[in-house]
């Protein structure tokens, strides 16, 4: 696994379309990786406390939870893959570097924690989170 640069950790940001359920995710990642200052943070629902995505909360929770390493952000569908998709194409809104990760919320989430507790770089919590996809229950 490559690791990140110093020891600066990769940021975390999960979009969601609730904020409940962002920031329970994110609460539930640092609790089961066991890592309580895990640089994860939820981005959910919109200002005013709707259902909803937000760039506004998306780009705060960004550079909050960036050290420098880079920031992956997962999502949990349509219009919150949209808003990330947007926010990355007009390139001067989030943290250098940030990168959209295809991979499910609650799974990716966990993974994602785990290998950048574990000082993995963008390209590995990114690799972990992605690999979540083929986690079987059955």
């Amino acid at each position: 696994m490559a690791e990140a640069d110093g020891g600066k950790r990769v940021g975390i940001v999960l979009v969601s379309h609730s904020k409940e359920v962002a920031d329970s995710v994110a609460r539930l990642a640092a609790g089961l990786a066991g890592v309580p200052d895990a640089r994860v943070a939820g981005a959910g629902g919109l200002p005013d406390g709707g259902l909803g995505t937000s760039e506004e909360l998306i780009v705060e929770a960004a550079h909050r939870m960036d050290e420098g390493a880079g920031v992956a952000l997962l999502v949990d569908l349509g219009s919150a893959v949209l808003t990330v998709k947007t926010l990355l194409a007009e390139g001067d809104e989030l943290p250098e570097p940030a990168r959209l990760v295809d991979a499910p919320l609650v799974e990716g989430a966990v993974a994602a924690v785990v290998t950048a507790a574990g000082g993995g770089d963008l390209a590995a919590v990114a690799s972990a989170a992605e690999e979540a996809y083929t986690y079987r229950k059955l």
